[in-house]
This record gives structure tokens, C-alpha cells and sequence, in this order.
């Protein structure tokens, strides 16, 4: 490949030697950019110098053969060995040779901000425009354009994708980065592009991963070409001899002494879970304010997958400020872009959540690190910096960091596989098979849903709820507004509950204040309803003259960013129901029936989820697992339950095993609304139980004055007298 090889040995111009600023003189020949004609600036020329530098650069040649005469290449390497930024653009050369026949590339990631930061750093080298030559394409975010050659996106939109064209057959390479990660989403993709490249054989699959991880893959495709890029030297490794038990603030008075060293550069520190990144950066930013001014500015940076994008810009050029970036796994791969962590500080422990498909919930796990993990933070500081292991140094880690389809909740992956069997593409060669209890778990609660016919086929409602970038309940629970003309509501309710968390914790000493904020937006009848309450008061705020939304949320410890988020959300549903021509309906939130349909709707989607009081102190029994918890206590339920009391009977959202167990996002309804919308045969098969039998009594009690039972997928129509709100029935929804 010609081309290829002359980009390989091309050098910058005389013009642009080292340390040079000459410009080009008359009668020059300007050197024209490959990708769109133009004369190459001299940034170019300075950042082809610094990709040169790059490890993964040696490796250049030897790819790009294995690129022209292999349909898989696995390269593996850690980070900041340059492969996501120069081997997608290696491989849109390759296209360019073949004049795009085949397609163009698309390099997905686990995460979006990275997405967009790779797009913006490789438009830079490419000397491009983001959005023409280069792209990004994120959830809610779309930055490409028909001249779009090189696309970074994430996972989840690649595999939406895949729902209308399963070959892909607009790219001629797919890059797949991060795949040690071993994300639902990564192994989805892996599982089906084996069956893709059979069907295209001009198609390219790239992966790029870490050892051992790498492996693995290598071991899974069978004797694929391996390009392994060897990392630079590792900087200074001191292990701890104590144990892990307060590896946490080991770690804070760890940052406080590397501070006061005053060691020039920044500090990496990587905890267990979101919760103490949050809870360390209150600490530090406390410490930072008692610390003398000699020692400079000590600033504390939430950098964690759920902080993307809503943490303020850190400026560079700070000489007497010391960032700290306090971070957990799956972030490593953020600080491609960071040059001054100087120090990395690893506690060794992870929070995972492990779903047991028994009981429908996930349990909160604290666990050491994989060695894969631990080699990719060593790397972070660089040669001559420093990397503290909260761990001793002969601890046994496993090799590989778990796959997650092994420990989620898999029923979106099963509905999104049985789209694609319906696309033509029905079979996915997964690399961990996902275990049978939480896959006939899937099945079992997408026949549940009605998403399956009788046939174990995705139904016409099925084929509907994929369509919504939602999990298989709140989809069905959308479609059920359509019904019960509460889709307005519903939607908000979607939306909120998609997004990132809308509260956030309030800074120290204002919690009480905060907590006040909170509770003028509650709503009595629940959580679900709060959200709405909180949502419908932000997009007021848009309107108020005297303020802007960002200091209204300010004003009531909300997240401006989160709430924005939300509205996208929201919006993107719509247009999905407006293409598939599903009605919508007009606002009548806070009438009684709108109130009593909104319940109803949420019930067609998550009648699993039920619990009830049965001692009357806050001990909720749930009916499907018959295991016992308490209201969460940021609930509007907790916060007012001396005024309002608590519900007998409740819907949740969430459900999490840990050492509170709380049940999350709770709403009050009541049985017999609950009997009227859970089909019969889930009913029967809950596990027996004192609430149960009271069930069991107002379905008798409502079945003597009805003149049909609903069956599996048939509305039923429920006569009655009596219209108080308890008793009043209605109209099946026909989609149940």
C-alpha cells in the first residue's frame, strides 16, 4: 500500500525543523493533507514530531500489513502508548487507499467524554475540522457529517446502530478500544462482528486491549495476528505492608504528605467506588483550606465516569496549584490526555455490583483490583515518577478484570439479541457465555413484559420497547402511558431516571439546609412524582427573568448538569414516539386521574417491584424476593414520614444488597391498582407470603364483580361501583 508507506517515512518539511518558527516562502511547495486537500499548518508538523515519539509508533509498518491481509488484528497495549489516537488513524488511511469502497472507520469507547476528547485530540493531529473529517457520535450528541472519514463513539450507539444495519456496512474497519474492560456493551459487539466478518470478508475489526487481557482475545479468535506495543519504563513502585482495611484514608494522609513534600506535579488517587471519591474530594477540599499558602493550592478533582462532562474545567498553568484526581476503575484510560501526574496512589479495592438473578437485585461487592488494573495505573505516572500500592506486593490479584455480562442484570442484552435475530443477525460468539440462571432470568422477565410471543420470538410490543434506549421496564412502562394518555408524565419520570442523579451532596455544614431545599419540592404521593415536581420547577426556571437556571439550581443543591441531561433525554424520547406515531398527550399533572394513571403505567413495567410494610415501623417486605428493607432516606418518604406517615403498599426502582439495605425511588399505590395491572400467571408464581394471601383476597374480592380475568397478553375490563380512587377500575392497557 503505497500511500501508507509514504505517510510512514515521510519527515517535516526543512522549513519546520526543530525549535524553528520560519514560515514558507515564495515558491514554496505546500505539502497538501491527504483527507482534505488543504496545505498541512505548522502544527502538523509539531505533532507529527510528538506521535513519532509515541511507543506505539515502532509498530506502525508491521500494522499496517497485518491491517491489508488479516480480517482481525488484536494489539495490546497500556495506556499512553498512543494506540487510540494513532491506530485509528492509521486505519483511515487504509480506507482512504481503497477510496472509502469499503467504508470508513469507527473506533468505539466505553465511555463518551472520552469519545469526544479522542475526537478533538485526533482532529488536532490530522489537522482536520472536527465534525467534517473527523467526528464524534455520543448519546444525545452527534458531531459528524457525510465527510465524516474517522468516527469516535461509544459502544452503546454502535450497537444501536447495528439494529438498522447489522453488517455495518458503512465502515470499512471497526475499531473496538477498551476491550478489557469487558463491558456488556464491548462483549455484545465482539460476540456479533465474528459472525459480520463472515458475511463481509473486505470488513476490518481492530481490538485494542492490555495484557493479559489481550490473551485471552487472541486465544478466543484463534491464532489472530498479535501486535503487542511494549509500554516505557515504569516509574518507582512502594507497596504497602499493612492490610486494606483503611487503604481510604491511608490514602487521603498519603496526598496530604506528598503535598507538603512539595514534589512538584499532580497526584492520581484511585478508590473503590463513586461514594469516596465524593466523600474524599469534601475531605480534601476541608484539609486544602487549613494547609499554609507555602505549600501552594491543594484542588481536588472528581475524575470518574459518573463526574464526566459535570466537573468544572481545571486551568492549566497553575504553577502553585497541585491538582488531585480522584478517580475508580474503568477511568484509567481518562488521564491519556494528563502529562503532569506525577504520583499515583492505588488502593488496590473495587466496588462492584454483582446481580443475583434469584432474588432481582444487585449486591454490593468490595474486591481487589485485577492485575490487568494494577499494571495500567503503574504506567500513569510515568518513568520518573512514583506509584504508591495501598497493597503488598506479594498480594495475589486475579489476571483479568471480570467480564460484566457474567456479573449484570443482562435482560436489555437479551432484548436488544433478539432484535438482531430479527435483523438477520442471530448469532453472537460470545468470549464469557453469560450464565444460564441470569439468562433464563432475562427470558423469564421479557415473557413477563409480553416482549416474547409464545414462541420465545420477540412480540410486536417487544420490537417496540427496543427501539427506546431505556431498560425493558421503564420502555414498557412508556408504551403504557400511551394508554392510560399520561405519557407527558411518564416521560419526565423516564428521563429523570435515566439521567445522572439530579442531587448532590451539599458541601459540609449546609446539609440541614439542603435537606430543606429538598423537601419544598416533594410530592406526597412519591419519588417518581418528585422527579416530576423537580423537573417541572427547572424548565420554569428557564423563564424567570431574574435568575438563571444555573443559580436556581445552585439555590436547591441540584445538578444544573444532570437536569440538562435529563431535558435531552426526554426530548430524544419524544422523537422516538413521534417516529414510530405513538400518541402523546397534553399536561395534567396533578389531577387525581392523571395521578392514578401515572401509577398504573409505572405498574405495567414494574409490578416485580413491589414491597409492603408489614409491621408499620418502615420494614418493607418485597413480594417477589421476600427479603426485607427500608426506605431510602433521601426519599421524600423518609424525610417526610413524620408528617405524611408511610405507605402500606409501594412501588421501587431500585434495590441494592449492601449493609442499609434501602430500597430506591419509591412510590405509593395501592393492591388493588397492583392487582388490576400484574399479569395473572406472574401473580401465581410469586413465592408465598402473608402478602400475598391479602393479594389473593382482593383479587377474589374484585373478580366476583368482574365479568372477565385477564389472561397473558388480554385486556381485561373490571366493573365496579364504588369510583373511590382504592377501588375505581379501569380499562386494561391492550399492550399488557
Amino acid at each position: 500500500m503505497e500511500l501508507s508507506s509514504s505517510a510512514e517515512e515521510r519527515e517535516p518539511s526543512s522549513q519546520f525543523v526543530e525549535g524553528s518558527d520560519d514560515v514558507f516562502g515564495f515558491g514554496d511547495d505546500l505539502e497538501l493533507n491527504q483527507f482534505d486537500g488543504l496545505p498541512y499548518s505548522s502544527r502538523y508538523y509539531k505533532l507529527l514530531r510528538e506521535r513519532k515519539s509515541l511507543p506505539v509508533w515502532g509498530s506502525r509498518g508491521e500494522f499496517i500489513k497485518a491491517l491489508e491481509s488479516s480480517q482481525l488484528i488484536v494489539v495490546s497495549g497500556t495506556t499512553k502508548t498512543g494506540k487510540t489516537t494513532q491506530i485509528p488513524q492509521w486505519c483511515a488511511e487504509f480506507c482512504l487507499s481503497a477510496q472509502y469502497q469499503h467504508g470508513v472507520v469507527v473506533c468505539s469507547q466505553i465511555q463518551k467524554q472520552q469519545a469526544v476528547d479522542l475526537a478533538l485530540r485526533v482532529a488536532d493531529e490530522m489537522d482536520v475540522n472536527i465534525g467534517h473529517e473527523v467526528g464524534y457520535c455520543i448519546p444525545l450528541e452527534n458531531c459528524c457529517s457525510s465527510d465524516t472519514i474517522l468516527r469516535y463513539c461509544t459502544d452503546d450507539v454502535l450497537l444501536r446502530e447495528m439494529m438498522s444495519d447489522p453488517l455495518l456496512e458503512h465502515y470499512g474497519v471497526v475499531v473496538i478500544d477498551q476491550a478489557h474492560e469487558r463491558t456488556v456493551s464491548t462483549d455484545l459487539l465482539l460476540g456479533l462482528l465474528r459472525e459480520v466478518l463472515i458475511q463481509r470478508p473486505e470488513l476490518r475489526v481492530v481490538v485494542l486491549s492490555v495484557p493479559p487481557a489481550s490473551d485471552t482475545l487472541v486465544a478466543h479468535y484463534g491464532g489472530v495476528p498479535h501486535l503487542h506495543v511494549e509500554a516505557p519504563s515504569s516509574s518507582e513502585m512502594v507497596y504497602s505492608s499493612g492490610g486494606r482495611t483503611e487503604s481510604f484514608y491511608a490514602a487521603l494522609r498519603l496526598v496530604l504528605e506528598v503535598h507538603r513534600a512539595k514534589e512538584p506535579g499532580d497526584l492520581a488517587v484511585f478508590l473503590a467506588s463513586e461514594q469516596e471519591v465524593s466523600c474524599a474530594c469534601n475531605l480534601l477540599a476541608k484539609e486544602a483550606a487549613r494547609l499554609s499558602s507555602n505549600l501552594g493550592d491543594l484542588m481536588p478533582v472528581a475524575l470518574c465516569p459518573g463526574h464526566a462532562g459535570i466537573c468544572p474545567p481545571i486551568t492549566e498553568g497553575q504553577n502553585k496549584s497541585r491538582r488531585v484526581f480522584l478517580s475508580c476503575s474503568q477511568s484509567e484510560d481518562m488521564f491519556w490526555s494528563v502529562g503532569t501526574v506525577n504520583f499515583v496512589i492505588d488502593t488496590g479495592v473495587e466496588k462492584r455490583y454483582v446481580y443475583n438473578p434469584r432474588i432481582r437485585a444487585n449486591s454490593e461487592v468490595i474486591r481487589p483490583i485485577s492485575r490487568c488494573r494494577a499494571e495500567i495505573r503503574k504506567q500513569l505516572s510515568g518513568s520518573t515518577g512514583k506509584c504508591f500500592c495501598l497493597y503488598p506486593e506479594e498480594a495475589e490479584l486475579p489476571a483479568e478484570i471480570p467480564a460484566r455480562i457474567l456479573e449484570a442484570n443482562i435482560t436489555s442484552a437479551v432484548l436488544f439479541l433478539k432484535r438482531m435475530e430479527v435483523a438477520g443477525l442471530g448469532h453472537c460468539d460470545f468470549i464469557s457465555r453469560p450464565d444460564p440462571e441470569g439468562l433464563m432470568q432475562a427470558l423469564e422477565e421479557l415473557d413477563y413484559l409480553a416482549a416474547l410471543d409464545d414462541d420465545g420470538n420477540l412480540s410486536e410490543i417487544g420490537i417496540i420497547m427496543s427501539e427506546f434506549p431505556l431498560d425493558p421496564q421503564m420502555a414498557k412502562a412508556l408504551l403504557a402511558s400511551c394508554e392510560f394518555d399520561c405519557v407527558n408524565e411518564v416521560l419526565t419520570i423516564a428521563a429523570m431516571l435515566a439521567a445522572p442523579s439530579c442531587f448532590v451532596d451539599p458541601p459540609f455544614g449546609l446539609e440541614t439546609e439542603a435537606m430543606q431545599c429538598h423537601m419544598k419540592l416533594y410530592h406526597p404521593e412519591g419519588d417518581h412524582f418528585t422527579l416530576i415536581n423537580i423537573y417541572n420547577a427547572f424548565k420554569c426556571s428557564q423563564r424567570e427573568p431574574y435568575f438563571t437556571q444555573e443559580k436556581w439550581c445552585q439555590d436547591y443543591f441540584l445538578c444544573s448538569a444532570a437536569l440538562q441531561t435529563a431535558d435531552a433525554i426526554r426530548s430524544e424520547l419524544t422523537d422516538i414516539l413521534k417516529r414510530l406515531e405513538l400518541p402523546l398527550s397534553e399536561p395534567a399533572f396533578g389531577t387525581k386521574n392523571n395521578t392514578l394513571n401515572i401509577k398504573r403505567a409505572l405498574l405495567a413495567g414494574y409490578f416485580m417491584q413491589i414491597a409492603r410494610d408489614v409491621d408499620g415501623s418502615g420494614n418493607y417486605f418485597m413480594l417477589s424476593n421476600k427479603h426485607v428493607a427500608q426506605i431510602h432516606p433521601l426519599s421524600a418518604y423518609g424525610a417526610k414520614a413524620h408528617k405524611l406517615g408511610l405507605p402500606e403498599w409501594v412501588l421501587f426502582h431500585e434495590y441494592t444488597l449492601s449493609d442499609n439495605n434501602c430500597v430506591r425511588t419509591v412510590t405509593q399505590i395501592s393492591p388493588e391498582v397492583f392487582v388490576q395491572m400484574a399479569p395473572q400467571y406472574f401473580f401465581y408464581n410469586l413465592p408465598s407470603s402473608e402478602s400475598k394471601e391479602l393479594l389473593q383476597h382482593v383479587m377474589d374480592n374484585e373478580g366476583s364483580g368482574s365479568t372477565k380475568r385477564r389472561q397473558k397478553n388480554q385486556p381485561v375490563v373490571t366493573e365496579t361501583a364504588k369510583e373511590s380512587e382504592e377501588s375505581q377500575s379501569y380499562d386494561r392497557c391492550v399492550i399488557q
